[in-house]
Protein backbone atom coordinates (compact mmCIF):
# COMPACT_ATOMS: atom_id res chain seq x y z
CA UNK A 1 0.00 0.00 0.00
CA UNK A 2 1.10 3.34 -0.50
CA UNK A 3 1.85 5.90 2.34
CA UNK A 4 0.70 9.42 2.41
CA UNK A 5 3.83 10.99 1.63
CA UNK A 6 3.45 9.17 -1.91
CA UNK A 7 0.62 10.44 -2.55
CA UNK A 8 1.12 13.84 -2.08
CA UNK A 9 0.06 16.47 -4.38
CA UNK A 10 1.35 20.07 -4.91
CA UNK A 11 -0.86 23.05 -5.07
CA UNK A 12 -0.87 26.69 -4.79
CA UNK A 13 -3.67 28.76 -5.34
CA UNK A 14 -3.62 32.60 -3.87
CA UNK A 15 -6.31 34.40 -2.25
CA UNK A 16 -6.44 37.55 -0.05
CA UNK A 17 -7.32 37.26 3.59
CA UNK A 18 -10.81 38.02 4.57
CA UNK A 19 -13.81 36.69 6.76
CA UNK A 20 -14.94 33.67 5.53
CA UNK A 21 -18.72 34.33 5.07
CA UNK A 22 -17.55 37.63 3.50
CA UNK A 23 -15.45 35.78 1.04
CA UNK A 24 -17.36 33.50 -0.92
CA UNK A 25 -20.61 35.04 -0.04
CA UNK A 26 -24.10 35.85 0.96
CA UNK A 27 -25.78 33.92 -0.89
CA UNK A 28 -23.01 30.64 -0.28
CA UNK A 29 -23.65 31.10 3.32
CA UNK A 30 -26.81 30.37 2.80
CA UNK A 31 -26.71 27.30 0.94
CA UNK A 32 -24.57 25.68 3.08
CA UNK A 33 -27.34 25.86 6.19
CA UNK A 34 -30.17 25.26 3.34
CA UNK A 35 -28.13 22.27 2.87
CA UNK A 36 -27.42 20.87 6.18
CA UNK A 37 -30.86 21.75 7.18
CA UNK A 38 -31.94 19.50 3.77
CA UNK A 39 -29.72 16.53 5.13
CA UNK A 40 -31.71 16.24 8.66
CA UNK A 41 -34.92 16.15 5.92
CA UNK A 42 -36.54 19.63 7.20
CA UNK A 43 -37.43 17.50 10.49
CA UNK A 44 -34.63 19.86 12.88
CA UNK A 45 -30.95 19.58 13.10
CA UNK A 46 -29.28 16.35 13.53
CA UNK A 47 -25.71 15.49 14.32
CA UNK A 48 -23.24 15.69 11.30
CA UNK A 49 -20.69 13.22 10.23
CA UNK A 50 -17.08 13.19 10.53
CA UNK A 51 -14.57 11.59 9.21
CA UNK A 52 -11.17 11.63 10.78
CA UNK A 53 -7.99 11.28 8.42
CA UNK A 54 -5.14 10.30 9.81
CA UNK A 55 -4.73 7.98 13.22
CA UNK A 56 -2.26 8.80 15.03
CA UNK A 57 -2.26 9.22 18.85
CA UNK A 58 -4.01 13.09 19.11
CA UNK A 59 -6.68 11.68 17.01
CA UNK A 60 -7.21 7.84 18.72
CA UNK A 61 -6.62 9.41 22.52
CA UNK A 62 -8.36 12.97 22.36
CA UNK A 63 -10.52 13.26 19.50
CA UNK A 64 -12.30 9.95 18.80
CA UNK A 65 -13.15 9.60 22.63
CA UNK A 66 -14.99 13.05 22.61
CA UNK A 67 -17.46 12.38 20.00
CA UNK A 68 -19.77 10.60 23.13
CA UNK A 69 -19.37 14.46 24.45
CA UNK A 70 -20.73 16.24 21.64
CA UNK A 71 -24.63 17.62 20.63
CA UNK A 72 -24.01 18.09 17.40
CA UNK A 73 -21.36 15.94 15.75
CA UNK A 74 -20.81 12.09 15.35
CA UNK A 75 -18.17 9.82 14.31
CA UNK A 76 -18.97 8.07 10.93
CA UNK A 77 -15.69 7.45 9.05
CA UNK A 78 -12.10 6.73 9.21
CA UNK A 79 -9.04 7.40 6.83
CA UNK A 80 -5.81 5.60 7.40
CA UNK A 81 -2.59 3.99 5.47
CA UNK A 82 -2.58 1.18 8.21
CA UNK A 83 -4.97 -1.48 7.65
CA UNK A 84 -4.63 -2.80 11.16
CA UNK A 85 -6.11 0.86 12.60
CA UNK A 86 -8.79 0.51 10.64
CA UNK A 87 -9.65 -2.88 11.68
CA UNK A 88 -9.54 -1.83 15.23
CA UNK A 89 -11.25 1.69 15.65
CA UNK A 90 -13.67 0.53 13.00
CA UNK A 91 -14.86 -2.26 15.34
CA UNK A 92 -14.24 0.36 18.55
CA UNK A 93 -16.57 2.91 17.37
CA UNK A 94 -18.84 0.60 15.23
CA UNK A 95 -17.61 2.13 11.82
CA UNK A 96 -18.83 -0.07 8.99
CA UNK A 97 -16.22 -1.43 6.39
CA UNK A 98 -17.82 1.18 3.54
CA UNK A 99 -16.65 4.06 5.49
CA UNK A 100 -12.98 3.31 6.10
CA UNK A 101 -10.41 4.40 3.53
CA UNK A 102 -7.23 4.13 2.68
CA UNK A 103 -5.28 7.50 1.33
CA UNK A 104 -5.23 5.97 -2.36
CA UNK A 105 -9.12 6.17 -2.22
CA UNK A 106 -9.48 9.07 -0.52
CA UNK A 107 -10.89 11.05 -2.95
CA UNK A 108 -14.42 8.22 -2.68
CA UNK A 109 -15.78 10.33 0.33
CA UNK A 110 -17.00 12.35 -2.11
CA UNK A 111 -19.92 9.70 -2.65
CA UNK A 112 -20.42 9.03 0.76
CA UNK A 113 -23.04 11.43 2.22
CA UNK A 114 -22.99 10.93 5.77
CA UNK A 115 -19.66 12.44 5.62
CA UNK A 116 -20.41 16.30 6.32
CA UNK A 117 -16.61 17.20 7.51
CA UNK A 118 -13.25 15.87 7.41
CA UNK A 119 -10.92 16.12 10.35
CA UNK A 120 -7.15 16.43 9.08
CA UNK A 121 -5.12 15.12 11.76
CA UNK A 122 -2.04 14.18 9.43
CA UNK A 123 1.51 15.31 9.57
CA UNK A 124 2.30 19.43 9.00
CA UNK A 125 3.49 18.71 5.73
CA UNK A 126 -0.08 17.11 4.28
CA UNK A 127 -2.40 19.38 5.84
CA UNK A 128 -2.84 21.42 2.60
CA UNK A 129 -2.76 18.35 0.06
CA UNK A 130 -5.84 16.82 2.15
CA UNK A 131 -7.92 19.43 3.09
CA UNK A 132 -7.92 20.98 -0.55
CA UNK A 133 -8.61 17.41 -1.49
CA UNK A 134 -11.66 17.23 1.05
CA UNK A 135 -13.21 20.41 -0.42
CA UNK A 136 -13.11 19.40 -4.10
CA UNK A 137 -14.75 16.30 -2.50
CA UNK A 138 -17.83 19.24 -1.37
CA UNK A 139 -16.84 18.65 2.28
CA UNK A 140 -16.64 21.11 5.14
CA UNK A 141 -12.61 20.84 6.64
CA UNK A 142 -11.46 20.88 10.11
CA UNK A 143 -7.72 20.66 10.00
CA UNK A 144 -5.19 20.75 13.10
CA UNK A 145 -2.97 23.30 13.25
CA UNK A 146 -0.52 25.01 12.24
CA UNK A 147 -3.20 24.78 9.34
CA UNK A 148 0.00 24.46 6.68
CA UNK A 149 3.82 24.56 6.55
CA UNK A 150 3.56 28.05 4.19
CA UNK A 151 1.34 31.03 4.15
CA UNK A 152 1.18 29.95 0.25
CA UNK A 153 -0.35 26.81 1.42
CA UNK A 154 -2.76 28.37 3.71
CA UNK A 155 -4.19 30.68 1.16
CA UNK A 156 -4.69 27.44 -1.36
CA UNK A 157 -6.83 26.02 1.67
CA UNK A 158 -8.87 28.58 2.36
CA UNK A 159 -9.22 28.95 -1.72
CA UNK A 160 -10.20 25.83 -1.96
CA UNK A 161 -12.70 25.41 0.27
CA UNK A 162 -14.62 29.01 -0.87
CA UNK A 163 -14.47 27.31 -4.49
CA UNK A 164 -16.51 24.51 -3.30
CA UNK A 165 -18.64 26.52 -1.20
CA UNK A 166 -17.61 24.93 1.96
CA UNK A 167 -16.11 25.77 5.45
CA UNK A 168 -12.49 25.59 6.16
CA UNK A 169 -12.15 25.31 10.38
CA UNK A 170 -8.32 25.38 12.03
CA UNK A 171 -8.17 23.36 15.53
CA UNK A 172 -7.24 25.94 17.85
CA UNK A 173 -8.90 23.75 20.77
CA UNK A 174 -8.04 26.33 23.51
CA UNK A 175 -10.46 28.84 22.40
CA UNK A 176 -12.93 26.30 23.46
CA UNK A 177 -11.19 26.08 27.10
CA UNK A 178 -13.25 27.98 29.74
CA UNK A 179 -10.28 29.05 31.47
CA UNK A 180 -8.48 31.25 27.83
CA UNK A 181 -12.28 31.93 26.75
CA UNK A 182 -12.24 33.88 30.45
CA UNK A 183 -8.70 34.44 29.82
CA UNK A 184 -9.90 36.65 26.62
CA UNK A 185 -12.91 38.40 27.88
CA UNK A 186 -10.17 39.77 30.67
CA UNK A 187 -7.72 40.64 29.33
CA UNK A 188 -9.62 42.55 26.12
CA UNK A 189 -11.89 44.27 28.81
CA UNK A 190 -9.07 45.62 30.69
CA UNK A 191 -9.98 43.90 33.80
CA UNK A 192 -6.09 44.17 34.94
CA UNK A 193 -6.06 47.51 33.03
CA UNK A 194 -4.91 47.79 29.38
CA UNK A 195 -2.47 45.22 28.31
CA UNK A 196 0.97 46.08 28.32
CA UNK A 197 2.91 42.90 28.53
CA UNK A 198 1.89 39.43 27.45
CA UNK A 199 4.75 36.43 28.31
CA UNK A 200 3.85 33.42 26.75
CA UNK A 201 5.73 30.11 26.73
CA UNK A 202 5.10 26.79 25.51
CA UNK A 203 7.96 23.83 25.22
CA UNK A 204 8.22 20.22 25.98
CA UNK A 205 11.56 17.76 25.77
CA UNK A 206 11.48 16.17 22.09
CA UNK A 207 12.16 12.63 22.03
CA UNK A 208 13.78 11.14 19.36
CA UNK A 209 12.40 9.04 16.27
CA UNK A 210 9.18 11.16 16.08
CA UNK A 211 7.58 12.49 13.10
CA UNK A 212 8.03 16.50 14.62
CA UNK A 213 11.51 16.24 13.91
CA UNK A 214 11.50 15.69 10.42
CA UNK A 215 11.55 18.97 8.84
CA UNK A 216 10.02 17.38 5.32
CA UNK A 217 7.20 16.23 7.17
CA UNK A 218 6.98 19.03 10.02
CA UNK A 219 7.82 21.63 7.81
CA UNK A 220 9.94 23.06 11.06
CA UNK A 221 10.67 22.18 14.70
CA UNK A 222 9.21 23.78 17.69
CA UNK A 223 7.93 26.64 16.35
CA UNK A 224 5.20 24.75 14.14
CA UNK A 225 4.30 22.14 16.94
CA UNK A 226 4.41 24.01 20.16
CA UNK A 227 5.37 27.58 19.83
CA UNK A 228 2.26 27.76 17.68
CA UNK A 229 -0.15 28.28 21.26
CA UNK A 230 2.44 31.14 22.25
CA UNK A 231 2.23 32.41 19.09
CA UNK A 232 -1.93 32.48 19.09
CA UNK A 233 -2.11 32.74 22.54
CA UNK A 234 -0.45 36.40 22.22
CA UNK A 235 -2.85 37.15 19.18
CA UNK A 236 -5.69 36.27 21.12
CA UNK A 237 -5.34 37.52 24.09
CA UNK A 238 -4.63 40.99 22.82
CA UNK A 239 -7.12 40.76 20.21
CA UNK A 240 -4.80 43.13 17.81
CA UNK A 241 -2.50 41.95 14.90
CA UNK A 242 1.49 42.57 15.58
CA UNK A 243 3.57 45.16 13.21
CA UNK A 244 6.68 43.61 13.97
CA UNK A 245 8.25 40.28 15.03
CA UNK A 246 12.10 40.04 16.55
CA UNK A 247 12.84 36.62 16.89
CA UNK A 248 16.18 34.60 18.06
CA UNK A 249 17.10 30.67 17.48
CA UNK A 250 18.79 28.48 19.93
CA UNK A 251 19.90 25.15 18.40
CA UNK A 252 22.31 22.63 19.22
CA UNK A 253 22.64 21.03 15.73
CA UNK A 254 25.21 18.29 17.23
CA UNK A 255 21.80 17.21 18.93
CA UNK A 256 20.62 14.29 16.52
CA UNK A 257 16.99 15.47 17.39
CA UNK A 258 17.86 18.62 15.68
CA UNK A 259 19.50 17.86 12.18
CA UNK A 260 16.81 19.61 10.11
CA UNK A 261 14.65 21.15 12.88
CA UNK A 262 15.21 24.08 15.56
CA UNK A 263 14.90 23.75 18.85
CA UNK A 264 13.92 26.40 20.64
CA UNK A 265 12.74 30.01 19.48
CA UNK A 266 12.47 33.54 21.45
CA UNK A 267 10.59 35.79 19.88
CA UNK A 268 9.04 39.27 20.43
CA UNK A 269 5.71 40.98 18.62
CA UNK A 270 4.67 44.16 19.07
CA UNK A 271 1.39 45.49 18.75
CA UNK A 272 -0.63 48.47 17.37
CA UNK A 273 -1.78 49.58 21.30
CA UNK A 274 2.05 49.74 22.58
CA UNK A 275 1.88 46.14 23.95
CA UNK A 276 4.85 43.58 23.46
CA UNK A 277 4.66 40.03 23.66
CA UNK A 278 7.49 38.14 24.51
CA UNK A 279 7.11 34.15 23.65
CA UNK A 280 9.08 31.28 24.06
CA UNK A 281 9.36 28.04 21.43
CA UNK A 282 11.29 25.19 22.63
CA UNK A 283 11.85 21.42 22.18
CA UNK A 284 14.17 20.94 25.01
CA UNK A 285 12.78 22.71 27.93
CA UNK A 286 9.30 22.18 29.67
CA UNK A 287 6.50 25.23 29.41
CA UNK A 288 2.97 25.57 29.52
CA UNK A 289 1.59 28.75 30.57
CA UNK A 290 1.26 32.41 29.44
CA UNK A 291 0.69 36.04 31.73
CA UNK A 292 -0.99 38.98 30.96
CA UNK A 293 0.51 41.83 32.40
CA UNK A 294 -1.89 45.39 32.90
CA UNK A 295 -1.63 48.45 34.31
CA UNK A 296 -3.67 47.56 37.27
CA UNK A 297 -2.35 43.53 37.37
CA UNK A 298 -2.03 40.60 36.03
CA UNK A 299 -4.10 37.56 34.56
CA UNK A 300 -1.92 34.70 35.15
CA UNK A 301 -2.68 30.79 33.37
CA UNK A 302 -0.73 27.43 34.05
CA UNK A 303 -1.06 25.62 32.57
CA UNK A 304 -2.55 27.27 30.33
CA UNK A 305 -2.98 25.14 27.27
CA UNK A 306 -2.96 21.76 28.54
CA UNK A 307 -5.33 18.92 27.76
CA UNK A 308 -7.00 19.78 31.13
CA UNK A 309 -5.75 21.05 34.63
CA UNK A 310 -5.48 25.03 33.78
CA UNK A 311 -5.25 27.19 36.46
CA UNK A 312 -5.95 30.59 36.79
CA UNK A 313 -4.38 33.31 39.03
CA UNK A 314 -5.47 37.30 39.14
CA UNK A 315 -3.94 39.77 41.33
CA UNK A 316 -5.36 43.04 40.97
CA UNK A 317 -6.02 46.25 43.52
CA UNK A 318 -2.85 44.56 45.69
CA UNK A 319 -5.12 41.02 46.01
CA UNK A 320 -3.69 37.85 44.69
CA UNK A 321 -6.96 35.63 43.82
CA UNK A 322 -7.06 32.13 42.31
CA UNK A 323 -10.29 32.16 39.94
CA UNK A 324 -11.95 28.32 39.60
CA UNK A 325 -14.61 27.68 36.76
CA UNK A 326 -17.14 25.14 37.39
CA UNK A 327 -16.70 21.99 35.44
CA UNK A 328 -18.50 21.99 32.01
CA UNK A 329 -20.07 18.72 30.70
CA UNK A 330 -18.56 18.87 27.29
CA UNK A 331 -14.51 19.04 27.12
CA UNK A 332 -12.63 21.75 24.62
CA UNK A 333 -12.49 18.98 22.37
CA UNK A 334 -16.02 18.30 21.69
CA UNK A 335 -17.15 22.11 21.89
CA UNK A 336 -14.78 22.47 19.07
CA UNK A 337 -16.27 19.61 17.41
CA UNK A 338 -19.37 20.69 17.86
CA UNK A 339 -19.02 24.30 16.73
CA UNK A 340 -17.90 23.42 13.15
CA UNK A 341 -20.95 21.73 13.19
CA UNK A 342 -23.58 23.98 14.64
CA UNK A 343 -21.64 26.68 12.11
CA UNK A 344 -22.36 24.87 8.79
CA UNK A 345 -25.91 23.96 10.18
CA UNK A 346 -26.37 28.05 10.84
CA UNK A 347 -24.28 29.26 7.87
CA UNK A 348 -22.29 31.41 10.54
CA UNK A 349 -18.42 31.41 10.22
CA UNK A 350 -15.90 29.66 12.56
CA UNK A 351 -14.61 31.93 15.50
CA UNK A 352 -11.07 30.02 14.53
CA UNK A 353 -11.33 29.87 10.56
CA UNK A 354 -8.59 29.62 8.12
CA UNK A 355 -7.80 33.15 7.99
CA UNK A 356 -7.00 32.49 11.72
CA UNK A 357 -4.11 29.87 10.80
CA UNK A 358 -3.29 32.02 8.07
CA UNK A 359 -2.63 34.87 10.35
CA UNK A 360 -0.64 32.71 12.10
CA UNK A 361 1.21 31.48 9.17
CA UNK A 362 2.11 35.14 7.75
CA UNK A 363 3.86 35.55 11.58
CA UNK A 364 5.50 32.18 11.56
CA UNK A 365 7.06 33.00 8.04
CA UNK A 366 8.34 36.32 9.34
CA UNK A 367 9.54 34.92 13.18
CA UNK A 368 11.91 32.57 11.03
CA UNK A 369 12.90 35.18 9.06
CA UNK A 370 13.90 37.02 11.95
CA UNK A 371 15.72 34.59 13.36
CA UNK A 372 17.25 33.92 10.13
CA UNK A 373 18.77 37.30 9.34
CA UNK A 374 19.26 38.80 12.55
CA UNK A 375 16.68 41.74 12.67
CA UNK A 376 13.38 42.96 13.57
CA UNK A 377 10.30 42.25 10.23
CA UNK A 378 7.64 44.32 10.34
CA UNK A 379 4.47 43.83 8.54
CA UNK A 380 2.84 45.42 6.06
CA UNK A 381 -0.54 46.08 6.24
CA UNK A 382 -1.00 47.75 3.57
Amino acid sequence: MRTVMQDRMGTAMGTNRRNVLAGIGAGVAASIAESAFAQGGGRGRRKLGYAIVGLGSYATRQIMPRFKECDSSRLVALVSGTPAKLTRYAAEYDIPAGNCYGYRDFDRIRDNPAIDIVYIVLPNSLHAEYSIRAARAGKHVMCEKPMATSVAEAQAMIAASRAAARMLMVGYRSRFEPHNRLAIELARGGHVGPTRIVTAEHGFAAQPGQWRLDRALSGGGSLMDIGIYSLNAARYLTGEEPVSVQAVESTDRRDPRFRTVEDRIDFMLRFPSGAIANCVSSYSSNHNRYRVVGTGGDIDLEPATSYDGQRMTIRRDGATTARVLPAERRSQFALQLDHLSDCVTSGRAPIVAGEEGLADMRVIEAIYRSAREGRSVRFDRA
